[in-house]
């Protein structure tokens, strides 16, 4: 069963910068794809950021030009890079993995943005 950690999350100002990561107990961001999905209180899942096994890199339009998504296969950890922040990108942040048959997801870390 493979564990995902996120940390990194907290309180920020709107312009400012933060990076959150993601954690795996085992190597298997070389394999699979990985992505970052944020959710604020009242809303669905949103899919932000995603990175293929090979290292392609997607993101939705609302954070492009201000996020970064990139990873570590020797420390088995992903990124996410996030500038600018914006009040509207508040939200707890979740990587998640599709390794078929399972799906792998974090707890969240928190990413408040806020004056």
């Amino acid at each position: 069963q493979v564990q995902l950690v996120e940390s990194g999350g907290g309180l920020v100002q709107p312009g400012g910068s933060l990076s959150i990561s993601c954690a795996a107990s085992e190597n298997i961001f070389n394999n699979h794809a990985v992505a970052w999905y944020r959710q604020a209180p009242g809303k669905q899942r949103q899919l932000v950021a995603s990175m293929s096994a090979s290292g392609f890199a997607d993101y939705v339009d609302s954070v492009k030009g201000r996020f970064t998504i990139s990873k570590d296969n020797t420390k088995s950890t992903v990124y996410l890079r996030m500038n600018d922040l914006k009040p509207e990108d508040t939200a707890m942040y979740y990587c998640t993995v599709p390794a078929w048959p399972k799906n792998y997801w974090g707890q969240g870390t928190q990413v408040t943005v806020s004056s």
